[in-house]
């Protein structure tokens, strides 16, 4: 099974693909303020037929990860996110 992650910037979402379909996504909203910038993760969406397979985990950490390159803090607005950083203590520096 291939899996492809990405920034969907026009939407405003990480996206994550199995073998080509959309499987599920991370949306967020962003706020640039002069050197602050912030993107407010506020919804995980895994698609029911692609459920138990850690699809959720695979969009956040490449969410984190992309807001860690670009500057960007986050706000963990999100149940799933805010779970994810609290068990990945590696990301919680990014927390605004």
């Amino acid at each position: 099974m291939s899996t492809k992650l990405e920034h969907n910037a026009d939407a405003t979402r990480y996206e994550i693909y199995l073998d080509g379909t959309l499987a599920g996504y991370a949306d967020y909203a962003e706020r640039v303020d002069g050197d602050a910038k912030v993107r407010d993760i506020q919804h995980t969406m895994t698609f029911p037929e692609f459920r138990g397979r850690g699809v959720a985990a695979q969009v956040v950490e490449y969410a984190l990860n992309d807001a860690r390159a670009e500057g960007f803090s986050i706000i963990p607005t999100c149940w799933y996110v805010e779970k994810y950083i609290g068990e990945h203590p590696e990301y919680a520096d990014l927390v605004a």
